[in-house]
């Protein structure tokens, strides 16, 4: 099912360019512009909660569709909280370039602590509700974005040659500092593999279903879904611009570049 495969990138790519979108713009007013942003896509959040809940019993193409891009909405509107730095963590400072060890996982896990934290309770709650419903497309589509996420994550923090930070707002622009360029890491193969084996199962799910029914479609938009977590991984190793994907679609280029190795020098160096 070609036009579902193409519909989950589409809205991928689409969801994704409108939360930059979005925060560019409210970089503009600071603070308040940020929690303006986050506060007027409560409904959009509202939105994926309901449809989630009507997804959960409709079996058919509808129910896929519903369930799919509901629980993307949920997950973008914590992506937007995050990226305007409303539901991040305790830490805001940059750290220290000569950090190691347990204290620079101690600073790295505080800048996103709350963030996680909210996701993981996000993710249980899905769970919770879809227990014993027919139609699991959403809870399983979270949970691919939930591991993607720490999957990347934890590449950044362990080191990829090629990390792409060009479109982090001013409230996240710190965690640059966590991050660290490396030619490969230990769990990058190990994050790559557990992805295409998701990817394969997925497959195999769909050619199994009953041509056009909602359990094949569902299974192809979560084939595609992992398909391009699997791409933004393969990213961070491969110099390829991904990031003119979004690039065009912001107000205007941002007029100033953040030094991360004057603000890690600068930056408190008490608790976290």
């Amino acid at each position: 099912m070609v036009w579902a495969a193409a519909y989950a990138i589409f809205f991928w790519w689409f969801s994704t360019g409108a939360i930059l979108y979005v925060v560019s713009r409210a970089e503009r007013e600071g603070r308040d512009g940020y929690m303006s942003a986050v506060v007027m896509a409560v409904p959009v959040l509202f939105l994926g909660c309901v449809g989630v809940m009507v997804s959960l019993e409709d079996t058919g193409l509808k129910g896929a569709f519903v369930g799919f891009t509901s629980a993307l909405l949920i997950w973008g509107w914590f992506e937007m909280a995050f990226l305007a730095g409303i539901i991040t963590g305790p830490n805001s400072y940059p750290t220290p370039s000569e950090t190691q060890g347990w204290e620079r996982f101690v600073r790295a896990w505080g800048a996103i602590a709350y963030s996680e934290m909210a996701l993981v309770f996000s993710a249980i709650l899905i769970t919770l509700l879809s227990l014993g419903a027919s139609n699991q497309i959403a809870v399983w589509t979270f949970m691919v974005l939930f591991f993607a996420r720490i999957f990347a994550k934890l590449n950044l923090y362990f080191g990829v040659p090629n990390i792409n930070d060009e479109f982090l707002p001013r409230p996240v622009r710190h965690l640059t500092t966590h991050f660290r360029r490396a030619p490969m890491n230990a769990f990058f193969p190990i994050s790559v593999t557990l992805l295409t084996f998701a990817l394969a199962c997925w497959i195999e799910r769909a050619v199994a279903m009953p041509s056009g029914s909602g359990a094949e479609t569902g299974f192809v938009l979560l084939a595609a879904l992992t398909a391009l977590a699997l791409f933004e991984h393969w990213m961070m190793i491969l110099p390829l611009p991904d990031a003119a994907l979004w690039r065009w679609l912001l107000p205007s280029p941002k007029q100033e570049k953040y030094d991360t190795k004057m603000a890690a020098e600068t930056a408190p160096t008490r608790g976290l």
